[in-house]
């Protein structure tokens, strides 16, 4: 009988495993391809005037509702477009809520220029009576936005300021007509101002809504870039069918000259515009603008073109006079985060800064005075979220414990901190007006985001989303494991990565190598967070690793979260300590004994292009073969604001700039697929091109895909798709053949 029981058992057991086997689903790069495992969030959170309420747009993107901090639950339906009369909007592509909350700009027609500009049409929703009606009815507009008492709204069109004024029945005026494409540019930045200091919109109401201030841009001198349309499709451009046409815009490339900036006032009462009176150096830059909490004063921060020496001004913005009340320096270069998000519109404002070696919160007078350093030791703040009603608890996130880790925390004005979220991995916050409350999403590699309102406390009130489908979707799949690594290199510098196994891995067979990696400074790759790898969740790599590959990303020298001097050891030389750390790392792997050593191979994109193409060309035959899109080739092919902050000129440091592919092509090992979009108005195609001619008359024979109309994103149709089976299969064919 025992036998009997005993055979039977082992039967289920094996039909168990049999039917585990047969049920566990492989990730198809189809699933990758349309985000099959993409995870849900909570759209569009935004902070409303009472503290207790966000308003965040509904999953069917047709409405936009007003949910309690405490529970989560919905309050009221602040806009549905079924019962708005007026004007029909189809679907809500982003809105903003005007101050007195009595009106929302609904946001549709997205049409995206650059990075981070756009225009839409935007339509004024009264939310007690639902009417809809048009911003203008003069095109689309560009960054609108309201004045402190809701009454009016600015925008940009056509490079020029525009005002609409809703008690006068939305009367419009225009407050600047100088405005024209390729010289002047009003209340938005430039090409280069965009990309690199991070922002769209250059203008700002003064706290009584009596004024508007703006950075004017001057790019008549920049030079010209262009690049060629053809008709292509998704979508096709029937102009260009027989002959090609081509887009010009002003780009300015390392060591040439930038836009001439200064910063306008315009009184809205009395229709007088005035140039304030701003100390800049003749190749300066003005990151930011912002009116402070009290009336005619604006904050206007310069750098001077090394982007060492960083400048607050109170400008009077009747008067004109500017006095310098704050300089923040660096021997290398001041990092943006010091003047991303400030806020002045109180009578104090927190700045970060590097100064001790870490990035740490400085609590400062709003007339520039220090009142004390706020946090400090070898850990990292890296979000400041604002202040209670006190000012007296400030609320912000570090990766104190971990560079791989990031937390949610408070300090009071003693400088006594508490830490508010406990969950090991990565937490990002939402906070209410107030910091009474805040939304907590929290990850790490193998959980999904879950969405959690907390009090000031720390203590979670409601899970609004956990991604438990998701989590179900991700237990049904034959997921490899994924784990954080440490890599030490020859040079006895430790370096933090992740590593992605097959998930039937078997520590005796020998397995094949993909590296991927970014590599630019202050960037991190490697976090103990969902968001990881090329595609959400890892899951591409997961899809490699279902194929028989290890997949690895290691952050080299110069990389985030590590403090200062991490990340600021490749200053003057870039992608030389970078590209060193790569090759070290794949030494590394190689002396693993489950990695074949022949069979290993890098890629990345953009920077991460750059970066691949330098460990090629570093001089050790360690890659099989490498995957470089979109690169940067020669640094003298970049930006001024970006290349300059980390190399200076090509004037100034010519050895520095001659540290790059297209100075070293001719050690390259290994084979390479060169991949670029014939658009890309950030890292031109010159880039490739110019290296693909130097490959060629060296006779080095590689592989190469160009994608017509696409730009840095290589993206639109079936563009992503091709992409990624190009490179896949390009791998396959080294690696797995």
């Amino acid at each position: 009988m025992k036998n009997i029981m005993t055979h039977k058992m082992f039967a289920v057991v094996a039909l168990w495993l049999t039917v585990a086997a047969v049920s566990a689903q492989q990730i198809t790069l189809d699933d990758v391809v349309n985000y099959k495992y993409y995870p849900k969030s909570v759209r569009g959170v935004k902070p409303m005037v009472d503290g207790e309420s966000y308003s965040c747009v509904s999953d069917n993107r047709q409405s936009i509702e007003k949910h309690s901090f405490k529970t989560g639950e919905v309050t009221e339906v602040l806009f549905d477009a079924s019962e708005a009369r007026g004007a029909t909007v189809r679907s809500v592509e982003g809105y903003i809520i005007s101050p007195d909350e009595k009106n929302i700009l609904i946001e549709t027609n997205h049409q995206q220029i650059y990075r981070r500009s756009y225009t839409a049409t935007h339509y004024i929703y009264n939310i007690k009576n639902k009417t809809l009606t048009p911003l203008s009815q003069g095109g689309p507009q560009e960054c609108p936005k309201f004045s402190p008492d809701g009454n009016q709204i600015a925008f940009v069109r056509d490079n020029n300021i525009f005002l609409v004024k809703l008690l006068f029945n939305n009367a419009e005026s225009q407050i600047t007509k100088d405005g024209e494409r390729n010289k002047i540019i009003n209340g938005k930045p430039d090409w280069v101002y965009e990309e690199e200091f991070s922002f769209n919109c250059a203008f700002d109401f003064s706290a009584d809504s009596e004024m508007l201030a703006w950075i004017r841009f001057d790019e008549s001198n920049v030079k010209t870039f262009s690049f060629p349309w053809y008709q292509g499709s998704w979508p096709a451009k029937e102009e260009y069918k027989l002959y090609p046409g081509n887009d010009e815009y002003k780009y300015p490339k390392a060591g040439e000259e930038n836009s001439k900036v200064s910063v306008l006032t315009y009184d809205i009462k009395s229709r007088v515009t005035r140039t304030m009176q701003v100390p800049l150096d003749a190749d300066g830059y003005i990151p930011r603008i912002q009116f402070t909490g009290e009336k005619d004063k604006l904050m206007v921060l310069t750098l001077n073109r090394h982007q060492n020496r960083l400048d607050f001004y109170a400008v009077n913005a009747r008067s004109t006079t500017a006095q310098l009340i704050l300089r923040e320096e660096d021997k290398r270069y001041v990092d943006e985060p010091a003047y991303a998000d400030i806020d002045f519109s109180r009578d104090q404002f927190i700045l970060l800064s590097e100064r001790d070696g870490y990035q740490h919160m400085y609590l400062y007078t709003i007339g520039g005075q220090l009142v004390r350093q706020l946090t400090s030791g070898e850990y990292e703040v890296i979000d400041y979220y604002g202040t209670d009603a006190t000012g007296k608890n400030f609320y912000y996130s570090c990766n104190e414990g971990s560079p791989l880790e990031k937390y949610i925390y408070k300090v009071d004005a003693s400088g006594k901190k508490t830490k508010l979220s406990t969950e090991k991995g990565w937490n990002e916050a939402v906070f209410a007006n107030g910091c009474q409350y805040y939304l907590n999403t929290y990850s790490n590699l193998t959980t999904p985001p879950v969405y959690t309102l907390c009090n000031a406390s720390g203590k979670a009130l409601k899970v609004v989303e956990d991604n438990a489908d998701l989590k179900n979707q991700r237990d049904a799949l034959s997921l490899g494991t994924v784990e954080l690594i440490s890599v030490n290199t020859a040079d006895g510098i430790q370096l933090n990565g992740w590593m992605v196994k097959p998930h039937d891995f078997d520590a005796t067979k020998k397995y094949p190598v993909l590296m991927y990696q970014y590599g630019g400074p202050g960037y991190q790759m490697v976090f103990n967070s969902y968001n990881n790898g090329f595609m959400s969740g890892l899951m591409w790599e997961q899809h490699l690793a279902g194929k028989g590959y290890i997949v690895v990303c290691v952050d080299g020298r110069g990389t985030g979260g590590r403090g200062s001097e991490f990340k600021r050891c490749t200053y003057l030389k870039m992608g030389d300590l970078e590209s060193h750390d790569q090759v070290e790392t794949a030494l590394w792997l190689s002396k693993l004994p489950y990695v074949d050593k022949s069979r290993i191979a890098i890629w990345g994109w953009s920077f991460g292009g750059f970066n691949t193409l330098m460990s090629m060309c570093e001089g050790r035959e360690v890659f099989n073969c490498g995957v470089a899109v979109a690169p940067v080739t020669d640094w003298r092919f970049y930006d001024t604001v970006y290349t300059e902050r980390f190399m200076r000129t090509p004037q100034e440091n010519p050895s520095g700039y001659d540290c790059s592919p297209l100075h070293r092509y001719e050690k390259i090992k290994g084979d390479l697929l060169l991949i670029h979009g014939m658009a890309d108005d950030n890292v031109h195609f010159q880039n490739s091109a110019e290296l693909a001619e130097a490959f060629v008359q060296s006779g080095y024979q590689f592989d190469m895909q160009f994608y017509t109309n696409r730009n840095h994103n290589i993206s639109g149709g079936n563009t992503r798709r091709h992409l990624i089976t190009r490179i896949e299969n390009y791998l396959d064919d080294h690696l797995l053949k």
